[in-house]
C-alpha cells in the first residue's frame, strides 16, 4: 500500500512532528476542534498508519518530508514539536529553521528542561523565527480530551497560537487552563515545577498508604474506600481518585494487584531537575527533593531486603482510636500538601526574580486546576489568594492556608510522631513538618553555623543590631584580624 498523503484539501493551521500516543492524541484533538493539522514521524510509516487507522475520516494531513510539511503550512508557520527532551528536540530545530521563515513558529510540547528553551529563545533571535517551550500535562487522555499547557517563549508568537491552544485545553468554569507563562524558559520552569509538586503528592499518598497498611493494619477494600472518602472533601482530586481505584483494582485471578507490584519506582527526571533547581536558586523545597530521594531508596530492593534481615526497629503495636488516628491522616496529607505547594510557588517566585519573568501565579494555579495531573479543587484556593494579593510572599500567609494549617499541623505532628515510633518511613510528611516549624521559627540555630565558619574559615559574621555589618572575631587568640571574603550564601 503507497503512502496515504491527503492533499489538495487546504493549508494546514499547524503541524505536529511525533506520533507517539501524546502526539497523536494533540492532532485528534485539534481536529475535533475544527483545525487542520498535518502529521509527521520521523519514521514515515508512522504517518501512513496513523491516517489510515486512527486519522480515518478526519481531515488530518501527513507529510512525507520535513520540506513537504512546512509547505503544507499556513503562514506563519506553525510547527510543534512532540518528541524526546534533548537531543531529538535539538536536531529537530536544527532542520526546520532552514526551512522556514522570520515570523513562523517552532513550539516544544516535550518535558524539556527550561534551559533548553532559553538557549532556543536566545539562538534563534536573529533569525526572526519565534520558539515557544510550552509544558504539556495531563497524559494520554489529557492530550486527547484537553490537557493542561504552560507556554513560555518570545511572546510575539502567543497571539498567533492562543486560538489553537485555549481551543484544545481543559476548562474549568469555561475559563481555559492555557495561558501565557512568561518569555523564554517560563512555561517549561513552571511544568518542571508542577512536575515537582506531582512527585509530592504521590509520594505523600503513599506514605498515607503505608501508614494505614503498616501502622493500622487496614485492608484494602477498606483503603479504597477511605479514599474515596478523602476525595469527596478538600483533599478532593485526580491522583486521591484514581488511589482508590488502583485500591479496588484485582488481577485475573480476583487478587489484589497491588501487592503484586514490585516495590521499585522509576522517574523521568523532572522531580529531580527541580530538586537541582531548588538547590541553585536557594530555596528549601524539601517535600519535593525527599519525594526524589524516595524513589532513589526504592531502587534499592536487593539492598532494603538484606537490611531489613540485619537492622533492627521498634516492635510496638498501635493502640490508639484507629478512626481518629485515620482523620489525623487525612489532615495531615491536607498540611503536607499546602506546605509543598507553598514550597513550589516559593521556587517560582525565586527563578522569576532571577529570570526576570512576570508570572501570573493565579493564572498557574489556574492552568494546573483542570487536565493536568495535579489538577484539584485545592488549586482553586491557590488561585483565590494569589488574585488576592499578588505580592503574597508565601502561601502559608495567606488567611485561607494559615487557618487550614492551623487547624492541621498538630495531626502532622501525631502522624509524623507515630510513624517514627512505629518505624514506618514517612520523609515526606517529616520534611514538611520539618520546614512548617523552621519557617515559623522566629530564631534558628544559625547563629551557631555562622560563628562555627568563622571560627574555622574566618568567614565574618553579622550581628543582631548591626545587619549588613559584617565582622570577624579571632576566637583563638592566635588567628588575627584577617578575614576571608565575605560570602553569606
Amino acid at each position: 500500500m503507497g503512502m496515504v498523503i491527503i492533499t489538495g484539501r487546504g493549508k494546514a493551521d499547524i503541524a505536529l512532528i511525533g506520533l507517539a500516543v501524546m502526539g497523536q492524541n494533540l492532532i485528534l484533538n485539534m481536529d475535533s476542534k475544527g483545525f487542520v493539522v498535518c502529521a509527521y514521524n520521523r519514521t514515515v510509516e508512522k504517518v501512513e498508519q496513523f491516517l489510515a487507522n486512527e486519522a480515518a475520516g478526519t481531515k488530518i494531513i501527513g507529510a512525507k518530508s520535513l520540506e513537504d510539511m512546512v509547505a503544507k503550512l499556513k503562514r506563519p508557520r506553525k510547527v510543534m514539536l512532540l518528541v524526546k527532551a534533548g537531543f531529538a528536540v535539538d536536531e529537530f530545530v536544527k532542520k526546520l529553521v532552514p526551512l522556514l521563515e522570520k515570523g513562523d513558529i517552532i513550539i516544544d510540547g516535550g518535558n524539556s528542561q527550561y534551559t533548553d528553551t532559553q538557549r532556543w529563545c536566545k539562538e534563534l533571535e536573529s533569525t526572526g523565527i519565534y520558539y515557544i517551550g510550552m509544558g504539556v500535562s495531563g497524559g494520554e487522555d489529557g492530550a486527547r480530551y484537553g490537557p493542561s499547557l504552560m507556554p513560555g517563549g518570545h511572546p510575539e508568537a502567543w497571539p498567533h497560537v492562543k486560538p489553537i491552544f485555549q481551543a484544545i485545553c481543559a476548562k474549568v468554569n469555561n475559563e481555559p487552563c492555557c495561558d501565557w507563562v512568561g518569555k523564554n524558559g517560563a512555561g517549561h520552569f513552571v511544568k518542571m515545577v508542577h512536575n515537582g509538586i506531582e512527585y509530592g503528592d504521590m509520594q505523600l499518598i503513599c506514605e498515607a498508604y503505608n501508614v494505614m497498611k503498616d501502622i493500622l493494619g487496614i485492608d484494602q477494600k477498606e483503603m479504597a474506600e477511605v479514599f474515596e472518602e478523602w476525595n469527596k472533601g478538600e483533599l478532593d482530586s485526580f491522583l486521591i481518585e484514581i488511589t482508590s481505584d488502583i485500591l479496588k483494582f484485582k488481577d485475573n485471578d480476583g487478587a489484589y494487584l497491588l501487592p503484586k507490584i514490585r516495590d521499585t519506582a522509576g522517574q523521568k527526571g523532572t522531580g529531580k531537575w527541580t530538586g537541582i533547581s531548588a538547590l541553585e536558586y536557594g530555596v528549601p523545597v524539601t517535600l519535593i527533593g525527599e519525594a526524589v530521594f524516595a524513589r532513589c531508596l526504592s531502587a534499592l530492593k536487593d539492598e532494603r531486603v538484606k537490611a531489613s534481615k540485619v537492622l533492627p526497629g521498634p516492635s510496638g503495636k498501635f493502640t490508639g482510636d484507629k478512626k481518629v488516628f485515620l482523620e489525623q491522616l487525612r489532615k495531615a496529607l491536607f498540611a503536607s500538601k499546602i506546605i509543598s505547594y507553598a514550597q513550589g510557588f516559593m521556587l517560582l517566585r525565586e527563578a522569576e526574580k532571577a529570570n526576570s519573568w512576570s508570572l501570573n501565579y493565579g493564572s498557574i494555579a489556574l492552568m494546573w486546576r483542570g487536565g493536568c495531573i495535579i489538577r484539584s479543587v485545592f488549586l482553586g484556593n491557590i488561585k483565590d489568594a494569589f488574585t488576592k494579593n499578588p505580592q503574597l510572599t508565601n502561601l502559608l500567609l495567606d488567611p485561607f492556608f494559615s487557618e487550614r494549617i492551623s487547624n492541621s499541623q498538630q495531626s502532622l505532628r501525631e502522624v509524623v510522631a507515630q510513624a517514627s515510633l512505629m518505624g514506618v518511613p514517612t520523609p515526606a510528611f517529616s520534611a514538611a513538618l520539618a520546614f512548617y516549624d523552621g519557617y515559623r521559627s522566629d530564631v534558628l540555630p544559625a547563629n551557631l553555623l555562622q560563628a562555627q565558619r568563622d571560627y574555622f574559615g574566618a568567614h565574618t559574621y553579622e550581628l543582631l543590631k548591626k545587619p549588613g555589618e559584617f565582622v570577624h572575631t579571632n576566637w583563638t587568640g592566635h588567628g588575627g584580624n584577617v578575614s576571608a571574603s565575605t560570602y553569606n550564601n
